[in-house]
């Protein structure tokens, strides 16, 4: 998208844009709305993480909460200057963020509890390693996919086996913003020349972001309850003043 403020940070670097105007509200921040799409992410993450300490969940569901901001923080740096540094702190973060994923998943069935977080581990920092030497562009995006992909039979097998009604509704929030969100995301891209001669831009990439983040805090509250259910701690599904499901726990006075 054409420029229409002088850069404060330079040409742009990055492999990819948005369908938005560069630099159209402040010469420090070269997509405005795509930065600032992110904060409901890292205030969702921040309330999944207090309550996360607070009921002292296991301490992955802490790191998740702050992998979440983690990946929030790094998108508002690549849209905020679109530089191709920027733009490996948010395309990491989202593959380290999926592995954590699989890793909460997966581990309470896996036999070699020790092997698993190593194994996740090295895989992660090897990606980062070889991203920022090669620069994978659709590559990447394939790898991200299967990623995904991988995390969903086992994401099923927690839905069909819980029967709390509650925690279904949090299943199905977490594929309804899916959903929604990858419809703003893809029509952002697909049909920007369209968009770019509409009066108002409906900026499909930032409500991208936005859905996205509701998404990962379903995702977590709902791990969070199968988790809690595993190790017998009684959850149940309650809200907030505003709405916003959270996981409450029982733990047994033993633990």
């Amino acid at each position: 998208m054409a420029e229409t403020i002088t850069s404060f940070w330079g040409p742009v670097t990055s492999t990819k844009e948005c369908c938005e105007i560069n630099y159209a509200y402040s010469p420090y921040i070269a997509e405005f709305y795509n930065t600032i799409s992110n904060i409901p992410t890292i205030l969702l993450a921040l309330i999944g993480l207090i309550n996360a300490i607070r009921q002292r969940f296991e301490k992955r569901f802490s790191v998740l909460h702050l992998s979440n901001m983690i990946l929030a923080i790094g998108s508002m740096l690549y849209h905020a200057t679109l530089q191709h540094a920027q733009q490996q702190s948010d395309e990491t973060p989202m593959v380290w963020e999926v592995l954590l994923y699989m890793y909460i998943l997966y581990s309470p069935d896996w036999h070699y509890r020790s092997t698993m977080p190593i194994f996740l581990f090295v895989y992660g920092a090897v990606f980062a390693i070889a991203h920022s030497v090669f620069h994978f562009a659709i590559s990447f995006k394939v790898h991200y996919i299967i990623l995904c992909l991988l995390c969903t039979p086992r994401m099923y097998k927690y839905y069909i086996y819980t029967q709390d009604v509650s925690a279904k509704r949090l299943a199905k929030l977490f594929i309804a913003t899916l959903v929604l969100g990858s419809l703003f995301g893809v029509s952002d891209r697909v049909f920007c020349k369209e968009i770019s001669r509409w009066p108002v831009n409906p900026q499909g990439h930032a409500l991208w972001h936005v859905f996205m983040g509701f998404n990962s805090y379903f995702a977590n509250t709902f791990l969070m309850f199968c988790r809690a259910q595993q190790r017998g701690w009684s959850p149940k599904v309650v809200h907030l003043v505003g709405g916003l499901p959270y996981v409450k726990i029982e733990k047994p006075k033993s633990q």
